[in-house]
């Protein structure tokens, strides 16, 4: 599993408001706190979403800081992801598809599809903006409730682990982002 020092930046303002809000409608609909198997579930796609962001990132980025970025969010994202799955077969559990991880997943999708219609400085700033508003809104999400909710010792464990990787990817999106407004996009 990567450590604090590998891992470093997740995507934009809808999906991380759809994190947000499903994260925490979880509990508002009434169905109570996400059990562990619908946590996992969370945990699972909201790094495939960014791994996804981050490859398309990698392919059609101008600038070398953003693709290195993309880069780094596909090979941290994998490793947790890595460490999640590795985690529920130990426990034999099955992560439970629930309203967020679908919430999520729809977010990423649309995420996608908005950045494919973007190229050069539009498409960076884009996907960096929407990096910095998804590891925000992850933060907020795993503080609230995934952290909170996860009865499994071991899962909050792991939680707990890669905490410091959000705020990492967030910190430094949040320098890109400083970077891409201070050139005008390079």
């Amino acid at each position: 599993m990567p450590n604090h020092s590998t891992l470093k930046s997740m995507p934009k303002l809808a999906l991380a408001t759809a994190l947000a809000a499903a994260a925490m409608g979880v509990q508002a609909q009434g169905a109570g706190a996400p059990t562990d198997p619908q946590i996992a579930a969370i945990v699972v796609t909201a790094n495939q979403v960014d791994i996804d962001a981050g490859k398309l990132a990698m392919q059609k980025s101008a600038s070398k800081e953003v693709k290195a970025f993309a880069q780094t969010m596909v090979r941290d994202h994998t490793g947790v992801n890595q460490a999640a799955t590795d985690l529920v077969h130990k426990l034999n559990v099955t992560p439970e598809p629930n309203a967020t991880s679908e919430s999520l997943q729809k977010g990423g999708d649309d995420n996608l599809a908005k950045l494919k219609g973007l190229s050069g400085k539009a498409f960076d700033k884009a996907y960096i903006d929407h990096e910095v508003a998804y590891h925000q809104a992850v933060i907020d999400a795993m503080d609230k409730t995934l952290i909170p909710d996860a009865s499994n010792a071991e899962l909050k464990a792991l939680l707990v682990k890669v905490r410091p990787a959000f705020v990492a990817h967030l910190d430094h999106a949040k320098h890109l982002d400083a970077e891409l407004n201070d050139s005008g996009g390079y």
